[in-house]
């Protein structure tokens, strides 16, 4: 699984991707604890893509924290309100 792929998709999408790993890694080691898996390596390479997956949501939600704040900064310059001089003397 390739992060370019991962991070294309929706946070909805990869959180049933998440579903779906977790419930093939269930079986993974339901089937090694059996002994009728053929190749353990693959429970850690579910396992790396799970991490994969809440790598990329993690990045998707940074990304739209970022952009909420760049937003509150402009609207918070846009509505600053010039401060009045005051002239005169005695």
């Amino acid at each position: 699984m390739l992060m370019s792929e991962l991070n294309n998709k929706s946070n909805n999408e990869l959180l049933k991707l998440v579903e779906d790993l977790k419930a093939e890694l269930f079986m993974l080691r339901f089937k090694n604890s059996t002994g009728q898996l053929e190749n353990p390596h693959k429970i850690s390479l579910v396992k790396k893509d799970i991490a994969k997956v809440f790598t990329a949501l993690n990045t998707n939600d940074k990304e739209k924290s970022k952009a909420k704040e760049k937003n509150r900064r402009k609207i918070k310059v846009a509505s600053a309100k010039p401060k009045m001089e005051i002239k005169g003397g005695k």
